[in-house]
């Protein structure tokens, strides 16, 4: 089922929606979730409310200080409301999804719920709203295999090897000696290297990728255990042999193109990619970024010969013409792929460093349709609107990001910070002072944070 962004809703859901945060922003939690409920009954499938109205609720049982009695008491008071939903869950998916939303508003932490929840959401045809609330519940269940578990079978059901690899990697930290562990982790290793690396076939089905992951992890073990220029040489002949013998195997192709670069040989590894899509008979957006990401890699190495050579002109035209690159490259990346909201957010970066702050804003505004990229969008969105001196409008793009990131990461400690530089700008002095605040009591080294404290108490 298609998700519903926030510029796709009808305007009186999406003021009843923009409500509910205002509420949120004000503390008034229990009235921002019976606006977020009323949201989700209008619109299903408008994920942003969803975790926006999961966030709330795990913050508010929080509060409450839960011990392992109160989950044990939740599912009690959930008992005939989970068995009563669990006979709806082919019959009548959407009646068990909101049976699954009633018990986590019981207790958004108690795994039994959790696991309904995960169960009703695909049957809806939501695998994405699983993942999006069984991400939100992660940090408080770190140790727990089971839930770590579940929550990396979700991301390979939606094509996110990446956050299976997370999931497998604590599982294998905390199972040293289990040997499902670790090839789970393995397996999900791979598929994550082929999919980054912008070889996935976009008319060949996921579980139909799986048949070759051994294959991919062979591969990867060898390039691994690479330990000078010789044995990358040996290897590009192995794999230069496997192309001939099996041109359509993409994951010789792969291979190739990645020990071309660890030996540097740039033109080769391009070569490679090029070879690869005439082999696929199509252009692909991944290869191409992998190939745009190649020719940085040929600027970097060059820029950083020529200051080794202690050849400065060199190694500023060197990284001038890369700065060129990277803007012409993102172009004519949304020229060729315009849906594509990854490549709206690498141009709309590159308009923001030259300062065309109209032109990235377009940009950003539509990037943050990307659920990958909404956060950053938002956060570059309010830093464009803070240079055109717009500061109530970029405050508000920084509140939204701010209630849709639960852990004080690298990304929420930016938010936060620049809320408080736009309060100073605005003469909210003491607003400013919370903002840093927040942050000063997690990370007393982010940029000036220690020195902002410190002038505050004196």
């Amino acid at each position: 089922m298609e998700e519903i962004t926030l510029e796709q809703l009808p305007r009186k859901t999406r003021d009843l929606y923009e409500k509910s945060m205002a509420a949120l922003e004000r503390g008034n939690v229990g009235y921002a979730q019976d606006m977020l409920k009323q949201v989700i009954a209008m619109e299903p499938r408008f994920l942003l409310a969803r975790k926006n109205l999961r966030i709330a609720q795990v913050k508010t049982l929080l509060e409450k200080k839960p011990t392992a009695m109160t989950h044990q008491l939740s599912s009690l008071k959930g008992m005939f409301t989970l068995m009563g939903a669990r006979g709806k869950l082919n019959k009548d998916p959407k009646a068990a999804l909101e049976a699954a939303e009633t018990l986590l508003a019981m207790d958004p932490l108690n795994l039994s719920f959790l696991k309904f929840f995960a169960q009703a959401a695909e049957a809806a045809e939501m695998p994405e709203l699983a993942v999006q609330t069984m991400e939100i519940a992660k940090p408080y269940f770190l140790k727990d295999v089971e839930f770590l578990r579940l929550l990396a079978k979700l991301y390979l059901d939606t094509n996110q090897p990446s956050g299976a690899k997370d999931c497998y990697a604590i599982v294998a930290d905390l199972l040293p000696n289990d040997q499902l562990a670790i090839k789970n982790l393995k397996d999900a290793a791979a598929l994550d290297t082929m999919k980054s690396g912008g070889w996935e076939d976009t008319k060949t089905d996921f579980r139909t990728k799986l048949k070759d992951k051994k294959e991919a992890i062979l591969l990867e073990q060898q390039a691994k255990a690479v330990k000078g220029a010789s044995d990358v040489d040996s290897l590009i002949e192995e794999r230069l042999k496997d192309v001939e013998r099996e041109p359509q195997n993409m994951n010789f192709r792969r291979a190739l193109a990645d020990l071309y670069v660890r030996a540097e040989r740039f033109d080769d590894a391009l070569q490679a990619l090029d070879d690869a899509t005439k082999a696929a008979g199509r252009s692909d957006p991944q290869i191409e970024r992998t190939a745009s990401q190649i020719k940085v890699k040929k600027f970097e190495a060059a820029i950083a010969a020529a200051k080794e050579a202690g050849d400065t002109a060199t190694a500023e035209a060197k990284e001038q013409a890369m700065a060129e690159f990277l803007f012409t490259d993102a172009v004519e990346m949304v020229k060729r792929y315009p849906n594509d909201l990854q490549f709206r957010y690498e141009l709309g970066y590159q308009y923001y460093l030259r300062e065309q702050y109209t032109e990235a804003i377009e940009e950003f505004q539509l990037a943050q349709r990307n659920p990958q990229r909404r956060t950053r969008a938002l956060y570059y969105l309010a830093l464009c609107f803070t240079a055109k001196g717009q500061y109530d409008i970029a405050f508000e793009q920084l509140q939204k990001a701010a209630s849709e990131l639960t852990i004080m990461d690298e990304t929420k400690k930016d938010v936060v910070y620049e809320m408080g530089i736009l309060a100073e700008k605005m003469g909210k002095t003491k607003e400013a002072i919370t903002f840093f605040k927040e942050i000063y009591a997690v990370d007393i080294k982010y940029r000036d944070i220690a020195q902002r404290i410190d002038a505050s108490y004196k």
